[in-house]
């Protein structure tokens, strides 16, 4: 590697220090006490980092796992990183590892396209594995491995992890693994973490604020954006629970509001397309900034189409229809007198395949919506808590669901967050809508300073 950081003997070899980083130009990242004892001690077949984001735990593990990649003998055994997908290996790990201002001079020695299923590091090939499901379990089969290195491990099913164990069979092989806290019923921290002192593991468990590079004010913004279950595991990093309610922060007197300010961007319309189900159309807007220079995300209109309640079932047709309709109709949108609104975003939930075929055919523009639930989930729960999503009281859809919107206590007795899919329809397109435009609105909510936004 670099002057700064020295290396291990040998595939694990003990007393591993390290001070810093060189950045070009003379600059350096300093590593935290916290960060340069887990490189250090990583000397364990197993070796977690688990904690708070942002708290350093990445960029220790992966000074690590180029230690133990320059020093790992030339054996026959295969080098992997595994990660959930393809293109979280390339945002989690191969970009830090190739940024030369993480990695110095050694990123130019690192070789990879992104999708590829193998990489370069330091003159050794290394197997790029994704394991998204259970059948990624096969992949390993036949191989044999030296070392391992392997992101958000709570995430990957339990049967490619116990295989990859039983893969690394080489003498001195080692497996470095990062993951968020998750479910204190987790299989990982169930068969793993807890029995640290049994098996040739070591566990390094990291807070926000061991990562002292941090700037305060992004730490405290951080702070208050995160609520309940995901501060204390994403800031405190505490492998928690999930009980109660969601939106445990939600305040009608706070968030609920009978007057609308103008709109600088109508953002989009969220949809839960539903037959039997309650169909919801939920239109959304950023607002100018306000007497503090703040935005603010208002859910400002409701369409609901409930076929039980009407004894009618809509054919595709008719509700994209209905929705056209419903959208010319909104009042005022572009001031006083103005009628009808044309949002830049129609997120639709991924299910209704007919139906985006049916919105293309009349004209509209749909995207399809990310629907990672628990993303989506904390992304408005983080908007609730920080009083940057208010919502029109005609919205009685959403409203109405809100309240009693909590978690499944049978599936987190499982080790699973998944909320009780019962009367949600409204809360899922206002979810499907925030989680897929985030990179739209995000850097709108910022303070407006000298004029810019």
């Amino acid at each position: 590697m670099t002057g700064t950081v020295s290396r291990p003997q040998g595939g694990g070899g003990a007393g591993a220090r390290a001070k810093a980083v060189a950045r070009p130009q003379g600059q350096v990242i300093r590593l935290s006490p916290k960060q340069e004892s887990s490189i250090a001690n990583a000397t364990s077949r197993l070796v977690i980092w688990s904690g708070a984001v942002r708290s350093g735990k990445t960029i220790a593990s992966l000074l690590r796992w180029l230690m133990y990649v320059a020093a790992a003998p030339r054996r026959t055994g295969h080098l992997v990183i595994a990660g959930k997908t393809a293109d979280t290996i390339a945002r989690n790990v191969m970009d830090p590892l190739m940024d030369p201002t993480l990695t110095g001079p050694v990123a130019r020695r690192i070789f990879y396209n992104r999708g590829a299923p193998t990489c370069n590091i330091l003159g050794r090939r290394v197997e790029i594995i994704s394991a998204n499901d259970t059948r990624a379990e096969a992949r390993l089969r036949g191989m044999t491995c030296s070392g391992a290195y392997v992101d958000e491990a709570t995430l990957l099913p339990e049967s490619f992890w116990d295989q990859l164990l039983a893969r690394c069979s080489t003498p001195g092989a080692q497996i470095f693994a990062t993951c968020n806290p998750d479910s204190p019923t987790h299989w990982l921290r169930k068969r793993f973490i807890l029995r640290q002192h049994e098996l040739d593991l070591r566990y390094f468990h990291f807070e926000l604020t061991d990562n002292p590079a941090l700037d305060p004010t992004y730490v405290e913004n951080l702070k208050r954006e995160y609520t309940g279950l995901w501060y204390r595991r994403f800031i405190r990093g505490e492998w928690v629970m999930a009980e109660g309610a969601i939106y445990d922060t939600w305040d009608p007197d706070r968030h609920v509001v009978d007057e609308l300010p103008p709109m600088q961007k109508w953002l989009g319309v969220g949809i839960d397309y539903g037959t039997s189900n309650p169909f919801n159309a939920l239109l959304a807007g950023v607002s100018v900034p306000d007497a503090q220079d703040q935005r603010r995300i208002y859910f400002t209109n409701e369409w609901r189409w409930d076929s039980r309640e009407q004894r009618r079932q809509l054919t595709d047709a008719e509700y994209s229809k209905a929705l056209g309709e419903w959208l010319r109709r909104i009042p005022n949108a572009y001031g006083p007198g103005t009628s009808g609104v044309a949002p830049d975003w129609m997120v639709v939930d991924p299910s209704a395949a007919s139906f985006i075929t049916q919105l293309h055919r009349d004209g509209f523009a749909p995207v399809m919506a990310d629907n990672k639930v628990l993303d989506g989930i904390r992304t408005v729960a983080s908007l609730i808590s920080a009083d940057l999503l208010r919502v029109h009281r005609s919205c009685a859809g959403w409203l109405g669901e809100i309240g009693g919107y909590g978690w499944d206590d049978k599936k987190v007795e499982r080790g699973e967050d998944a909320p009780v899919k019962l009367d949600d329809h409204a809360l899922d397109a206002g979810r499907y809508l925030l989680r897929t435009t985030q990179a739209a609105w995000q850097p709108m909510l910022e303070p407006v300073t000298d004029g810019y936004s």
